[in-house]
C-alpha cells in the first residue's frame, strides 16, 4: 500500500495520474497546504522541504522498512521502477525519458509556478516579471510543441515523461497561453486529458481543492517563506 501525501496541485497530479494508470493501491493522506499543513511535524519527517506530494511505501522492493519519498519527479522515477511500467528498460529510450522528466522538474514546472505567482498572487503587478515568466513559459510550450511533432507522446510511448509534463499545462489559460498556438502540443494535450486514468485522478481532485483564503494569508503560508522557516 502507498501513502500518497497530497493536495490538488499539478504536481500532486503527477502522482496521481501515475497510480490510476498502473492500478497501484494507494490511500491519500491529505496536507491541506492553505491550512499549513505542510509544516506540520509529523510531515516534514517525510518531506523535510516542506512541499507536497510525498510517498511512503510499505511494501518496497526490498522487503524492509517502509520507505518515505519527497520531490514529484523522484516518485514517479521510483514508483516506475517500483512497478516495472511507464519507463522504458532500453537504455537510450530510458535516458530520453529521464532527460524529459527533469526538463519538467527544472523547467516548466518552476517557470509556470513564477508565471502563476507574478500574474496571480504577487501584491503588486511587475510588468517586468509577468512578462519575463510569461514569455518563458510560452518558449518552454514552444519546445515541447516541437518534440512533439513526429512523435505521439513526450519520449516515444506514454511515460513518466508525459505524466510530469502534463498537470502543468492543464492551466494553460492561467498562464497567458493559447494552445492553438503549439498545435503539436495541444493534440498530445487532449490525448492525455481523455485518458480514463487522468479522467479519474482530476475525479479525486475535486475534493482536496483549496478553498478561497483572505490574499494577504495565502501569500504568507506559501509564498513569504525564508530560512527562518527551516530555522526559527
Amino acid at each position: 500500500m502507498i501513502e500518497l501525501y497530497y493536495w490538488a496541485t499539478p504536481n500532486g497530479h503527477k502522482i496521481t495520474i501515475f497510480l490510476e494508470e498502473v492500478g497501484l493501491p494507494y490511500t491519500i493522506i491529505p496536507v491541506n497546504i492553505a491550512a499549513g499543513d505542510q509544516f506540520k511535524p509529523e510531515f516534514l519527517k517525510i518531506s523535510p522541504n516542506n512541499r507536497m506530494p510525498a510517498i511512503v511505501d510499505h511494501e518496497p522492493a526490498d522487503g524492509g522498512s517502509p520507505i518515505s519519498i519527497f520531490e514529484s519527479g523522484a516518485i514517479l522515477l521510483y514508483l516506475a521502477e517500483k512497478t516495472g511500467k511507464l519507463i522504458p528498460q532500453d537504455l537510450r529510450e530510458r535516458t530520453q525519458v529521464l532527460e524529459w522528466l527533469f526538463w519538467q522538474m527544472a523547467g516548466l514546472g518552476p517557470m509556470a509556478g513564477q508565471n502563476h505567482h507574478f500574474s496571480t498572487y504577487a501584491p503588486e503587478k511587475i510588468e517586468y516579471a509577468i512578462n519575463r515568466y510569461v514569455n518563458e513559459t510560452g518558449r518552454l510550450y514552444a519546445v515541447l510543441n516541437k518534440q512533439l511533432a513526429d512523435k505521439e507522446f513526450v519520449a516515444g510511448d506514454y511515460s513518466i515523461a508525459d505524466i510530469a509534463a502534463y498537470p502543468w499545462i492543464v492551466p494553460h489559460e492561467l498562464q497567458s497561453q493559447n494552445l492553438e498556438d503549439f498545435p503539436h502540443l495541444k493534440r498530445w494535450f487532449e490525448t492525455i486529458k481523455a485518458r480514463p486514468a487522468t479522467i479519474r485522478a482530476y475525479e479525486k481532485a475535486e475534493a482536496f481543492k483549496t478553498e478561497a483564503l483572505d490574499p494577504d494569508k495565502l501569500r504568507e503560508l506559501l509564498f513569504n517563506q525564508s530560512a527562518k522557516t527551516i530555522q526559527p
